[in-house]
């Protein structure tokens, strides 16, 4: 789901706080004010980064002192990598309180730690993606225990405010961590080859590289805005003897579909090795 206007007045109302700032909190911040989704004053941080705090200064945000500080806020962002998620739970876990919702995006880190970690509050694991940075993110959210449906409303008016958000049952998350969160590479490596092949057969690389960004954004588009399913859209583009139909053999023959799903289905174990680590 994506942004309602009861989910705007909701945001609008909510102090938010963000541990961690780096490539996914930040964008988060970014794409909630440039949206206007959430009054500067709302928001709080801290990230011991210079860089970091530096472009949350330019953005206007206040910086905590420390992670405790940034606890005062109801609904904590936890967006730290995986491996330094341990010091940052140890260090707010005595101010953490049952009126705390915790939304952790650090990949990887099952319910079952986070709740352990955090016993009094309540906790929602997220997996967005990189197209967050513009926007079009995509993230599904795992509710824990004692997470209420006005918890799981915020969380989605919060992820929708910055692409799409759905919910899944935390089985899954591994599957969504080889998908959607590592998908986006294999776009861009299918856009890489995509503009290679233009540029064999002539093309300027500037060129080859729009024609072919330009072609998936806007199959992504159609599939998305017109409802059509895949399938519908190879087809009509594909003719009885044609060009597409050429290209689409060569694809089968070399086995790209399978290729793709086995790059999924490596993402996805990796993702649940990195679980059992946590």
């Amino acid at each position: 789901m994506s942004m309602t206007e009861p989910g705007k007045e909701r945001l609008a109302a909510i102090k938010l706080g963000f541990i961690g700032v780096g490539s996914m909190g930040g964008a988060i911040i970014k794409r909630l004010l440039a949206g206007g989704e959430v009054p500067r004053e709302n928001l709080i941080y801290y990230d011991p980064d210079p860089a970091r705090q530096a472009q949350m200064d330019e953005l206007g945000v206040a910086a905590a002192l420390d992670n405790p500080e940034v606890m005062h806020a109801p609904v904590v962002v936890l967006g730290v990598k995986p491996q330094v998620l341990p010091a940052v739970l140890a260090s707010v876990k005595e101010f953490a309180r049952p009126w705390h919702l915790i939304i952790s995006i650090a990949a990887g880190v099952p319910l079952a730690v986070l709740e352990g970690a955090l016993p009094d509050s309540r906790v929602i694991r997220v997996m967005p993606n990189t197209p967050t940075l513009v926007g079009a993110g995509m993230a599904a959210l795992a509710p824990g225990r004692g997470v209420t449906p006005e918890d799981l409303a915020l969380a989605l008016d919060l992820f929708g405010a910055v692409g799409q958000a759905v919910v899944v049952e935390e089985r899954l998350m591994d599957a969504v961590t080889g998908l959607s969160g590592s998908g986006p590479a294999f776009v861009a490596v299918f856009i890489e080859a995509l503009a290679d092949g233009g540029v064999k057969m002539g093309l300027p690389r500037p060129l080859a590289l729009t024609l072919a960004t330009q072609t998936v954004l806007g199959t992504a588009r159609l599939c998305y805005e017109e409802q059509m399913h895949p399938a519908v859209l190879k087809d009509l583009v594909t003719s009885p003897g044609g060009t597409t139909i050429a290209g689409l053999h060569a694809l089968e023959s070399r086995g790209f579909r399978g290729a793709v799903m086995d790059a999924v289905t490596a993402a996805a174990g990796r993702s649940k090795e990195l679980g059992k680590k946590s």
